[in-house]
């Protein structure tokens, strides 16, 4: 069939191979309005490549191939086994092998709604955007709740200005889904945009809690990348910037204080801190490096870097990265676990702003009050505040307030507040942690990596920085030239 400047034909026989074949030629030939913003060919040829590596994604049975006539920049081949196998394959094909292994699998599903595809750990990250993928029954979107959504997922684990690989499928019935809200049909409209987005954060929580201190591979390979002689190697860009110095706002000292105390196995005798070398041998231990995924402790470096053996190679360890992790999941577990301390106003905070933001924030008082911030009804658009969560200490409350009302006109979530509270726990367990420089015997060593092996998210910081590198004893013994 060929349709030319709007003219469609019959339908005729064609001789080739099963699939589909489109020819695209002299585009807005007849529309000069049209062709005259068309960009250059090669940015063109970007955008169609992009398109077809999208569909390639949702139909991993399906090869495609893209030609602009001289060369292919797109040829994928049909890939077998089942759906998750043949997906997985498809997104390492496009997305690249640093993907595919250090991705983790999602699949959930609640009422009717169901949630497929992979993320990728948090060390694995990029500073845009570009390697994020969602597709809702088949179709490729850039929706902004479901992007905010994997934004919110990664919250306590990535920097503000890193992004996460992921690749989802979302599949619900057609009914409970508007298409047509966007001419190119990239944006999409829920029903419930509460669910949609609570499966969407909920599952991919679920799936880095389950990965536990697994660090990214990419990791180890910057790090070897470093001992080739002869290069300069950039170190990789983790996000965030770690500074010993910074104030906690009122209110937070009084509550990080029980943190501070070093956590069990971690009492040093005084000498053992004040040592001027570490050149003495650690005591021998019961435990075996095969018995601990992060191996045993043998030594410290620099006072920073705990360095520890496993069954199959070396693991060196940042101290303060680690314990700044460990540190702020046992604050966040403690908000969680009790309701947030609140601290009352003097004198009622009164924010004006339009009436359908103020009743929005004032339809969500009873959900704020769980989490400390205290609003009512003021008038016609007006709320009145009279209190808010000790942990935020002294902040800007009408920011504040208004900036929960406009996450509630887009996400229906009350993403500011949220993210504010988990800014502060990572400031607390910052200041609560080891510090670099602080000399641990062996005890405290091995204490500090029994506990990142338990606790979730440990293989990165609170900044989306790695925590440890493992380096394999095949890939220590090709340095020296012994494979």
């Amino acid at each position: 069939i060929s349709i030319e400047g709007g003219a469609k034909g019959s339908v005729e026989p064609a001789a080739q191979a099963m699939g589909t074949r489109i020819e695209v030629r002299d585009l807005f030939y007849a529309t000069p309005a049209r062709l005259k913003f068309l960009k250059t060919e090669r940015t063109e040829l970007n955008q169609a490549i992009d398109v077809v590596k999208r569909l390639a994604m949702a139909h991993p049975d399906v090869a495609f191939t893209l030609s602009d006539g001289t060369r292919s920049p797109v040829k994928l081949n049909a890939c077998q086994g089942d759906l998750f196998e043949a997906r997985l394959e498809r997104l390492g094909a496009i997305m690249g092998r640093e993907f595919s292994d250090n991705a983790l699998a999602i699949d959930a599903e609640r009422e009717g709604h169901r949630l497929t595809g992979y993320v990728g750990l948090p060390t694995l990250n990029r500073g845009n955007a570009q390697m994020q993928f969602l597709f809702v029954n088949g179709r490729p979107v850039k929706d902004r709740l479901l992007i905010g959504a994997v934004k919110g997922a990664y919250r306590d684990l990535l920097a503000s200005d890193r992004y996460p690989l992921v690749a989802l499928f979302f599949e619900l019935p057609p009914e409970l889904v508007d298409v047509n809200v966007h001419p190119a049909k990239t944006e999409v409209r829920f029903r419930d945009n509460g669910l949609v987005r609570g499966l969407i954060v909920g599952a991919i929580k679920s799936a880095l809690a389950e990965a536990g201190h697994r660090a990214s591979t990419t990791v180890s390979s910057a790090a070897l990348g470093s001992f080739q002689p002869g290069q300069s190697h950039s170190p990789p860009n983790w996000g965030g910037r770690y500074t010993q110095s910074g104030t906690i706002p009122r209110g937070v000292a009084e509550t990080a204080s029980s943190f501070h105390a070093p956590m069990p196995g971690f009492e040093a005798p005084p000498q053992a801190r004040e040592m001027e070398n570490f050149d003495e041998p650690l005591p021998s231990f019961e435990q075996k490096e095969e018995d601990y995924p992060l191996g045993v402790a043998r030594g410290q470096v620099h006072a920073t870097y705990i360095v520890s053996q496993t069954a199959d190679g070396l693991v060196i360890v940042d101290q303060h990265a680690a314990h700044e992790r460990l540190v702020h999941e046992r604050i966040q577990q403690t908000l969680m676990d009790g309701e947030v301390k609140r601290q009352g106003l003097l004198i009622p905070e009164v924010v004006e702003m339009d009436e359908g933001s103020a009743e929005r924030v004032v339809a969500r008082a009873a959900e704020l009050a769980e989490m400390g911030l205290d609003v009512e009804s003021f008038g016609p658009g007006a709320v009145a505040v009279r209190a808010i969560p000790a942990l935020l200490g002294e902040t800007d409350v009408k920011g504040l307030i208004r900036d929960l009302a406009d996450d509630f006109a887009e996400y229906d979530q009350a993403l500011s507040l949220r993210e504010r509270l988990s800014d502060v726990c990572a400031t607390m367990a910052c200041h609560g942690s080891v510090r670099a420089g602080r000399r641990l015997n062996g005890a405290e060593m091995n204490s500090l990596l029994r506990q990142m092996e338990e606790m979730p998210h440990s293989g990165q910081c609170s900044h989306g920085r790695p925590t440890y590198v493992e380096l394999k004893l095949a890939d220590i013994e090709k340095l020296f030239g012994r494979r």
